[in-house]
């Protein structure tokens, strides 16, 4: 088994179309609907998982109540998150902020190996970028 798809909700589909290809530099592979009941599916170029930046309301089994615990959520930051992985992070969380993506966390060396940073997409989404930090000290422990 592998990874096909991944769901990520998008209030504004333009907006998000724009930060995933645009900024990001994602392929689009399938724009479906129209107005906001988009379904918008990016990917990496070449990779095999891709994103379907989806509406959250056109869930039938979705209720107003649930639907306003979503959209506060997502304006909270706190609904979704995507992790993405590049060997560039530095330049490239330059560049994203510079695009004008809300910050969220600058760069940042963690204790567990990795060099990570945050924005948010145009919904709200948390993106959080990964880099592995070279060490010299194998077990983490002091490097």
């Amino acid at each position: 088994m592998h990874i096909n798809n991944t769901f990520l909700p998008h209030t504004d589909p333009d907006a998000s179309l724009a930060f995933y290809r645009d900024v990001l530099g994602f392929e689009v592979r399938l724009d479906v609907g129209q107005g906001t009941m988009r379904w918008i599916t990016v990917a990496p170029p070449g990779a095999e998982t891709a994103v379907v930046l989806y509406p959250p309301a056109a869930d039938p089994g979705v209720t107003q109540d649930e639907q306003r615990t979503i959209a506060e959520m997502m304006a909270k930051g706190t609904y979704a998150t995507i992790v993405l992985s590049t060997p560039t992070l530095d330049e490239d969380f330059d560049r994203i902020a510079a695009a004008g993506a809300e910050v969220v966390q600058e760069p940042t060396d963690q204790p567990y190996g990795l060099r990570d940073a945050a924005v948010r997409d145009p919904a709200g989404n948390q993106v959080r970028l990964n880099q592995a930090r070279l060490s010299e000290d194998p077990a983490g422990q002091g490097a």
